[in-house]
This record gives C-alpha cells, structure tokens and sequence, in this order.
C-alpha cells in the first residue's frame, strides 16, 4: 500500500498576493533539481507574471464534462492518478467541482491524490475556511460560499504564508496586474478596501501562528466545549465558533440538540427537520461529536449533559423568547447558568 503523499499549501490573505506564482516558482525549482513534478490544475488568470512561469512544467489536460448544454472543464484526478507523478500542483484548493464530476470539492480530489502516494503543492486564501466564515462576512460583507474543513488545513504537513502588504496588494490591483482596470476599480471600493485587507491579512497571519506553534497551542486537559444548536439557521454561527474556541484549547467538543417530547412542544417541520441535519453535517465536518438528546426540558437536559459530561465551554444562541414567553417559561440560558457551576458560556448574537 503506497504512503500517503505530501500535501503543502500556499496561504494568502485575499486573490492577487502571490499564492499561484510563488507556487509555480517552487516548481520550477524542484523541476530544475531532478523531481517529477506536472501540474495537474492552474488558473492563471491571464496575469502575465504567472503564465510566465509555468516555463517547461508539464500540464495534465483537463476533464471536459457537459453540464447545461455547456463544455465545461475540472482536473482531471483520474489522469493525475493514472500517470502517478512524484509531484502534482493543483490550483484553488477550495474550489466546487462542476455537478457531474468525480467528487463534489476539489480538496476532495486532493485528499484522493495523496492517498495514492502522490505530493500535492496547492494554493488557498483563508477566507475560505469553514469556521471563519461568520467572521469573513462581518470583516467584508461577503458570504464565502466555497469552504474547506479547518482540519484539511490542520492536517498539511507545510504552510506556506505568501504575504504582502495591503498597499502593495492595491498597488498591483490599480497597475491591472490582478484585474481589469474596471473590475479593479469596483474591486478597490468593496473587498479590496484597506481595512478589509488589514483585517484578512491578520487573521492570515494568525492562522499561520497557530499552525505553526501548534505544539505550544493552550492545552488544558479538563477543557471541554459544548454547542446548543436548534434549527435556527444561525446555529451554524455557533458551530463555527465552537469550533475556533475547541482549536484555541485543542480540546473534545460536542454540538448538542435537544428533541423536547413535550406536549406543549412545537412540532419541527419539514424545513426545520432538514436545517438540523444540515447543522449536524456542517458540526461533524469540522470534528464536533454530535449529540442529540431527548427530553421533557430542554434545559434539564442540556444541564444533566454539561454536568455528566464535565463541559466547561458553553455556546449558545441569545434568547429568541418574547417578554411574555420568558415569563411564563423562563430562560434556557438563566437555567444553565443557575444549575451548573465552573463553566464559561458564550451567548452568540443571532443575525438580525
């Protein structure tokens, strides 16, 4: 059975940093020292410096698949696998594959790659990670809709932070060497603003800290992290949250639902019953144990699992309650604070 390959990314803060070209560079020279290395996906583009540096680096050709009448081209994993190269670049890690391919994501492809024994040089931009996507949208005002599991990135076994500053990075955009000179212009007032870049290249910065430091991650071994979740579409919020709060402490973390058999409880519907399994989806994909509990009170039983259980972080959405429900009802969180001891909770705004 063939060793899992290599995988090494190239991290950047927003498009037009460098990830591709640097990517490339790190090619040629390991083309130069002998290695068998192809590109198996490359999206250039059209920018002039990076097209100049695919040089003699061989390309897989691409997979044509039709969809809605179109011809539309994906890496083609099969050739890759096929050819079994020592070194394979695939470009856009995060990218969604076209309906009808092999596998729904290309990190999926990736992960097919290295599992032949295959290296795998990529390139990701970390706006693209799963339990930062809340924070994405507030910093830009952009919901990232392609995502990759934070434990993709956790797992690679090199990061590479291609970093500019964001007065270079605009520069480039203003000199057209990103983009057209009118969709650079639009670019420079929405998602290229300085702020949103200052931000971006923080967070970029600090996810490379942290995977890099890894080993000195605060480590306390009694830290265990609980996230109440409904079929409110915002419990996704809370699971990404749990999830950056589990990675800070590199702890066990659970995300738990409570299906109330009460009489007076209302019934999910369809729609509800569908956006749980979605959270449920999303809380395994980022490595949450899912729990589902049933009972007469929810409170009683998120409160029976924070004590059994021995949690002591707990994220929750704010009250949805009116005035006249809490009255009669009381506050799940009130109850949870009231009848547990030694836990920190996190009450979570909803969106608006």
């Amino acid at each position: 059975m063939n060793n899992k390959g290599h995988l090494k990314i190239y991290l950047g803060y927003a498009p037009g940093v460098g990830k591709t070209y640097s990517m490339l560079c790190d090619a040629n020279n390991k083309l130069l020292q002998g290695y068998d290395i192809v590109i198996g996906y490359l999206e250039s583009h059209k920018r002039r410096e990076t097209e100049e540096q695919v040089l003699k680096l061989k390309t897989i050709p691409r997979k044509k698949i039709v969809y809605n009448n179109l011809t539309l081209e994906e890496m083609d994993t099969d050739a890759i696998i096929a050819l079994h190269p020592n070194t394979v670049l695939v470009d856009e890690f995060a990218h969604t594959n076209v309906p009808g391919s092999k596998n729904l994501k290309r990190y999926e492809d990736v992960l097919e790659i290295l599992a032949e024994g295959i290296n795998v040089i990529s390139t990701l931009n970390v706006q693209h990670l799963e339990s930062l996507n809340d924070d994405i949208f507030q910093i830009t005002g952009v919901k990232v809709r392609e995502t990759i599991p934070d434990k993709i990135l956790d797992n690679a076994d090199e990061i590479v932070l291609v970093d500019i500053t964001p007065e270079a990075l605009q520069n480039r955009l203003r000199r057209g060497n990103i983009y057209k000179e009118d969709v650079a212009d639009r670019a420079l007032k929405n998602f290229f603003r300085k702020g949103n870049l200052n931000a971006l290249r923080e967070i970029a910065l600090r996810q490379t800290a942290e995977d890099v430091n890894e080993n000195n991650v605060i480590s306390k071994d009694k830290e265990l992290v609980m996230v109440c979740i409904s079929s409110n579409p915002d419990s996704k919020k809370l699971i990404r949250r749990g999830s950056r709060i589990s990675k800070k402490y590199n702890c066990k973390w659970f995300v738990v639902d409570v299906c109330c058999n009460s009489l007076f409880a209302p019934k999910l519907s369809e729609t509800n019953i569908k956006m749980l399994e979605e959270h449920r989806r999303l809380a395994k994909r980022l490595d949450a144990e899912v729990v589902t509990l049933t009972g007469k009170s929810i409170s009683q039983e998120l409160t029976k699992f924070i004590i059994d259980t021995n949690i002591t972080q707990v994220v929750l959405g704010h009250s949805k309650r009116t005035k006249l429900e809490t009255f009669f009802r009381g506050s799940t969180i009130s109850k949870l604070i009231k009848h547990t001891k030694n836990v920190e909770f996190h009450i979570i705004p909803y969106e608006k």
